[in-house]
């Protein structure tokens, strides 16, 4: 060590300076680069929210379409009226459906904007729409239990990928 150095440290101890190594241009720490691995550029979407906003859209289209065919043809379903979990007319069921699926419809395109009212009414709506078709199973069963299944999907992917959206307006 040369005397300098020698001083340099003496002085360092003397003060309770701690040294710090230099670091090299360009390098950054372990941390930024594990943090960088999971942000978007702002108005990029991340591969799993695109996915579950499309399945979100396709969940309130079959709402949409169960509504529409509820509230115009109710010979249509397997069970009479009196047969469902509840006792109501296949059209209150289609508006039920009808709205449901709108309000599907716009969160899902809302979430593939990055907005967090979209994560929550997509989250909500999935789990509105699981008992909403949980009810409706009797009246036509794969279509309520396909619906179930995509609503799981949908609150999954919400809930994993959506944060990763980056974008919180």
């Amino acid at each position: 060590m040369s005397e300098t150095s020698q001083a340099r440290s003496r002085a360092q101890e003397a003060t309770g300076a701690e040294r710090v190594p230099p670091q090299r241009a360009g390098a950054e720490p372990e941390y930024r680069q594990r943090a960088d691995e999971y942000t978007q550029p702002y108005g990029q979407v991340p591969g799993g929210t695109v996915f579950a906003s499309t399945v979100l859209v396709l969940a309130g289209a079959f709402h949409i379409i169960v509504g529409l065919t509820a509230i115009f043809n109710s010979d249509f379903y397997v069970v009479t009226e009196s047969g469902l979990a509840l006792n109501v007319d296949f059209a209150a069921w289609g508006w039920v459906h009808f709205g449901l699926g709108i309000v599907a419809v716009a969160a899902g395109l809302g979430l593939l904007t990055g907005q967090m009212w979209a994560r929550v009414t997509g989250i909500a709506m999935a789990a509105v729409s699981a008992v909403v078709s949980l009810a409706f199973i009797p009246a036509y069963p794969l279509w309520a239990l396909v619906v179930i299944a995509l609503d799981i999907v949908v609150i999954y992917a919400i809930a994993v990928h959506g944060s990763r959206a980056g974008a919180t307006r």
